[in-house]
């Protein structure tokens, strides 16, 4: 059996606030520690990678989002956007996943720039080289 990369391979699947905060926590985490990174977003987790996007926290809760945002800015946390930046600063490997991508009706122009759209063959091979898989859903 062949060794595995020093890599992470994450799948994605959720818009909301804590999901696409601990998955992009753990992204840039691995990347500062010199892990390969790869982050792919599927489903509702692929609203993540549009041009816009600010993420809630989900159902009565998103009312709380400001507060949370408010409060981890306080903290010195950062936020969404800091670690998007962080994570495209730093070599995470951003995907869509292309049979989302058409499901939901979006286009390559509707995502976020350096965003690679991949199928779910490409990204078992990833994962399958990975020395660590996580997904977040």
């Amino acid at each position: 059996m062949a060794e595995k990369k020093n890599a992470l391979t994450m799948v994605v699947s959720e818009k909301h606030l804590e999901k696409t905060m601990a998955a992009m926590i753990m992204a840039t985490t691995a990347a500062a520690s010199g892990m390969e990174t790869h982050m792919f977003f599927t489903f509702w987790g692929l609203n993540a990678l549009k041009k816009g996007f600010s993420p809630k926290l989900r159902g009565m809760m998103s009312a709380g989002t400001g507060m949370m945002n408010a409060k981890m800015k306080k903290l010195g946390i950062a936020t969404w956007s800091d670690l998007l930046s962080m994570a495209q600063e730093s070599g995470v490997n951003l995907y869509a996943c292309n049979t989302t991508l058409q499901l939901f009706g979006f286009k390559k122009d509707d995502l976020l720039d350096g965003v690679r759209i991949v199928g779910a063959a490409q990204m078992l091979k990833m994962a399958s080289e990975s020395s660590v898989q996580f997904f977040i859903g």
